[in-house]
């Protein structure tokens, strides 16, 4: 448990839409550690940003989201860390650095879940809250961070289950195309995933395999796939659009039609991914939602004012089922 400056335990129940609308930083509790009186007026908060970096267009629009969002005209010192290609060790290197600084906070989005225990430990023994960005630790100890802000990946992966589903009432045979081994989000896909389909004995699985979030490992991946066994896949769930817009270059390379001949659901909800529903090359896509940084920068305030929030804070995301419904949301797409 925090102590000191954050004296309070991070708890309590608070929807986004409270967060967003109006959550406003209080002074700090008293207290001589590094950072006090962070959020007093005509002081910035400084702010750690622990960062996956480059991985795709969701995970740009996202950060590039926090850091539009907590500028300094809002209140905030945000210095930005991306991971070095990925790699854990960079996160930590950073981490701890933004720990020996003394700064207000830190978020964190981690490159893979596990691995964070003697870190979260130090900045809790440093009175540095911790908000984790979209992805998940394990174990999930909360004692060791204030929130958890990310739209619902089992909530999400459900909605691309019961689709299938309802688009196969007599069942089919699916291939799965997984994010890289490790990371949060990819168990918690599965798990909504399996949830449903698993429970049907009408779904028989091919196999699953790990793309990486990448287009060109996808589609290589699943070329493979057609040829051994002799194109007779009717479903994939990608697990993000990258991977789904690979899956259906493997589909067309095989002669065959994606949408018709193989069904593909993916999630994250681009551009890209829209248009690929809006010209019946996906058929499903599920949103999930990059755009909280307003509601990071109110759990920013409320963490250093040590006022409490929800241990995990859920930003809402939508599904698509038609080219109908892309076609209508592409104008106004933001990512």
């Amino acid at each position: 448990m925090l102590v000191g400056k954050h004296i309070r335990k991070y708890l309590g129940l608070f929807a986004v839409s409270a967060l967003a609308l109006g959550l406003s930083a209080c002074g700090s509790d008293e207290g001589g550690t590094a950072g006090e009186g962070a959020g007093d007026a005509g002081e910035l908060i400084k702010v750690g940003f622990v960062a996956v970096g480059p991985e795709g267009a969701w995970r740009q629009a996202n950060e590039t989201n926090i850091q539009e969002t907590l500028t300094k005209e809002a209140g905030f010192d945000l210095k930005y860390a991306p991971a070095t290609n990925l790699d854990q060790k960079s996160q930590i290197d950073a981490f701890t650095s933004f720990v020996d600084e003394g700064v207000d906070a830190i978020l964190l989005s981690a490159t893979e879940g596990s691995g964070w225990e003697d870190s979260l430990k130090r900045a809790q023994e440093a009175e540095i809250p911790v908000i984790l960005i979209d992805r998940g630790i394990e174990p999930n100890n909360t004692e060791l961070y204030v929130t958890r802000i990310a739209p619902d990946n089992i909530a999400v992966s459900t909605s691309v289950a019961e689709w299938a589903k309802s688009e196969f009432p007599d069942g089919g045979k699916y291939f799965v195309l997984e994010g890289p081994a490790g990371v949060s989000v990819v168990n918690e896909r599965n798990q909504g995933w399996d949830a449903v389909i698993g429970a049907e004995t009408t779904f028989e699985k091919i196999g699953a395999q790990t793309a990486n979030w990448s287009t060109e490992e996808a589609k290589s991946v699943f070329e493979t796939v057609l040829k051994s066994n002799n194109n007779d896949v009717q479903i994939v769930f990608a697990q993000n659009d990258e991977m789904g817009l690979g899956a259906a270059q493997a589909v067309e390379e095989a002669g065959l039609k994606p949408g018709v001949d193989v069904k593909i659901a993916t999630i994250d909800g681009t551009k890209n991914a829209l248009q690929a529903l809006a010209d019946g090359k996906l058929s499903f896509v599920a949103e999930y939602n990059p755009l909280f940084g307003d509601v990071a920068a109110d759990v920013v305030k409320k963490a250093v004012a040590g006022e409490t929030v929800d241990s995990y804070i859920i930003a809402n995301s939508l599904t698509f089922d038609s080219p109908e419904a892309a076609k209508e949301a592409l104008p106004n797409r933001k990512f």
